[in-house]
């Protein structure tokens, strides 16, 4: 499917590319012939200007009306020394003296000069420029490039939001089918319980499996949670940390030590605490598979007036540079086992339900990783 959707922005793009292509290369054409076309309309005019200069009153009636008819090609024309003589197609507005200097120039580094002969002895210069309509054209292509680009950057976002919805609509749904199904046994395994309670079984052993139990059910809850908006509860955010450090300690290799330290005693953070301990269980045992058993990890709160930064550092393998973008990415993972979901529902879980954010702070391959989270008060 990934693939698929590769191929169909990658033939996007080419199909935008080679339409730009194509209207560049006609309209590049289209504006030579054009420009050639005004090169030969500008002789002509200079030819009648030369013919009004030297010949009889029939020729000059003639001559005259071919210059008239020029409406659309600016013309300024000088005589041997480049002094204006007289110019056409100028805005009147432009025709003062100084103005006029500036537009000869400009005239001049677009094209060469038509000479035409009065005399024997006198040559007079006729420099030319584009009519409006040349201008668009000369522009055109490059306003259609920008339209075309601007298509294809709203269907590929377009087809990255519809992407991201079918991909919720599914996690939703995953998420709701598993929350589902393991009700059904935990409802049955509570019962059990509650009957072995009446027996003749340790009371220890009781209540093992009763921690079991409450985590599969926690871990059901997390699920139920997972497309709708969750409640948003101040809680006391150390107390929490050090719960969920507890039991990840317990369960992580005796060579690990994770410990936490603050800049307060105090800190508070509206948060939702199974989904929010999901997130942080997700970041410890990332950090204990990148350690092979032996490190540390150590988390830092830093609480400031408008938001709370949580790192996560641990001694692991660290994070190469090419991956660093891609470890919230669903379906990514370095392991050998596992969805590579782990990241991904905790960026969601923080991005969406809490507001804030959670990246890669710094990543060296062979010294570490750091994790932060920024809860916004």
């Amino acid at each position: 499917m990934l693939q698929q959707y590769l191929n169909w922005k990658s033939t996007l793009v080419l199909i935008a590319v080679a339409i730009a292509a194509t209207s560049l290369y006609y309209a590049n054409n289209l504006t030579k012939k054009l420009a050639v076309e005004e090169r030969n309309k500008v002789v002509f005019i200079s030819l009648a200007l030369e013919t009004v200069a030297k010949s009889t009153e029939s020729d000059i009636i003639l001559a005259t009306s071919i210059i008239e008819k020029n409406t659309t090609i600016p013309l300024i024309q000088t005589d041997s020394k480049d002094s204006i003589l007289t110019f056409n197609n100028i805005d009147s507005a432009s025709a003062s003296k100084e103005n006029l200097q500036e537009i000869l120039l400009e005239l001049k580094s677009m094209h060469k000069p038509i000479q035409i002969s009065i005399s024997n002895v006198e040559k007079q210069n006729v420099y030319y420029g584009e009519s409006q309509l040349l201008k668009e054209l000369r522009y055109f292509p490059y306003i259609l490039l920008i339209i075309l680009f601007l298509f294809v950057i709203i269907v590929v976002s377009y087809i990255n939001t519809t992407g991201r919805h079918i991909q919720d609509r599914v996690w939703v749904g995953m998420s709701k089918e598993t929350a589902h199904q393991l009700g059904t046994p935990l409802t049955s395994l509570l019962a059990w319980i509650e009957y072995l309670k009446t027996s003749n079984i340790e009371a220890k052993a009781l209540d093992e499996m009763q921690k079991d139990i409450d985590r599969l059910q926690l871990i059901a809850d997390r699920f139920s949670k997972i497309g709708s908006i969750p409640k948003l509860f101040e809680e006391n955010l150390l107390e929490r940390l050090n719960g969920i450090i507890s039991y990840m300690q317990k369960r992580a290799s005796k060579n690990i030590l994770i410990s936490i330290q603050s800049n307060k005693e105090d800190v508070t953070a509206m948060i939702s605490g199974p989904l929010f301990d999901w997130v942080i269980e997700n970041l410890i045992r990332n950090s204990l598979d990148a350690m092979d058993g032996k490190g540390s990890i150590r988390f830092q709160i830093i609480d400031e007036t408008t938001q709370t930064f949580i790192d996560v550092t641990d001694t692991g393998k660290g994070i190469s540079k090419n991956n660093i973008k891609k470890v919230f990415k669903p379906g990514f993972s370095t392991k050998l086992r596992g969805w590579g979901l782990g990241l991904s529902l905790s960026k969601r879980i923080i991005h969406e339900y809490h507001h804030g954010d959670i990246f890669v702070k710094r990543s060296e391959p062979g010294k570490g990783t750091t994790f932060r989270i920024v809860l916004k008060k």
